[in-house]
């Protein structure tokens, strides 16, 4: 990681970090970036502000539902609401799995529940040939394939017109996305670590056909390649973020 400069400590931008679910919290995000320079503010859905004009970005985590099931979550046409204006204000966001699947649909995309792209632990995410350009990807590109947590059964079926595809797999074919210049969807979840997995339902899982001890076992051999891929993507995500500050200033 390299280290702040002293402009970099005394001008530190603030990013809205959306929590939708007392379980899907944001986990080893906010060290990560205030590490580089950025601080956060976690709120609850319901607590959502009315604007974004006092924050420099925004995360939007995930909630194990739709992005339109409000009935459930009475918060999200709020949330949506946030999302649409980081995208006409060019607020840099990052949407992951639930987000992401609202930024798609903002955006004019498609979400589909139950997609048949269900996906749990460990798993192998392929980057594209536009990673290499991308603000957010670049640094990775040249590994090709990494390795990110998931948990999800709903999926981004159909990609915004404009779009730009960033990442796939053989599960599910929308792994990573950016709209427009600085939003960002991720359907994995670079925010969790491995000892997570520990405390999902061993039961559900079963239901579903995985078995729990095997998840745990298969994200603790790649650990090490997941903390540092997440890490890298949250850096430069928090450098985009630094940077739209910068040039706002």
């Amino acid at each position: 990681m390299s280290p702040l400069t002293e402009a970099d400590e005394t001008a530190r931008p603030a990013v809205l970090v959306v929590k939708n679910s007392p379980t899907s919290g944001p986990g080893r995000l906010v060290a990560w970036l205030e590490a580089a320079g950025v601080d956060s503010h976690v709120v609850d859905g319901a607590d959502l502000p009315r604007s974004l004009d006092a924050y420099d970005g925004v995360v939007t985590l995930g909630g194990g539902f739709m992005p339109d099931a409000d009935e459930r979550a009475p918060w999200l046409p709020r949330e949506r609401e946030l999302t649409v204006e980081a995208l006409k204000r060019e607020v840099p966001l990052l949407g992951i799995c639930l987000g992401a699947q609202m930024l798609a649909l903002c955006a004019g995309g498609q979400v589909t529940a139950d997609s048949g792209e269900t996906e749990r632990g460990s798993c192998p995410v392929d980057l594209l040939p536009a990673a290499a350009d991308d603000p957010v990807f670049a640094e990775l590109a040249a590994e090709t394939s990494l390795r990110m947590i998931q948990n999800h059964c709903d999926s981004v079926t159909a990609l915004p017109a404009g779009a730009d595809l960033l990442a796939t797999s053989d599960a599910c074919a929308v792994q990573a996305f950016r709209v427009g210049v600085c939003a960002w969807g991720l359907q994995f979840h670079p925010e969790t670590g491995h000892e997570r997995l520990r405390t999902w339902n061993e039961a559900e899982l079963a239901n579903d056909g995985f078995d729990r001890a095997a998840l745990v076992a298969a994200a603790e051999a790649d650990a090490e390649v997941n903390e540092r891929q997440s890490r890298t993507l949250v850096e430069a995500f928090a450098r985009v973020v630094r940077d739209s500050a910068q040039k706002g200033e």
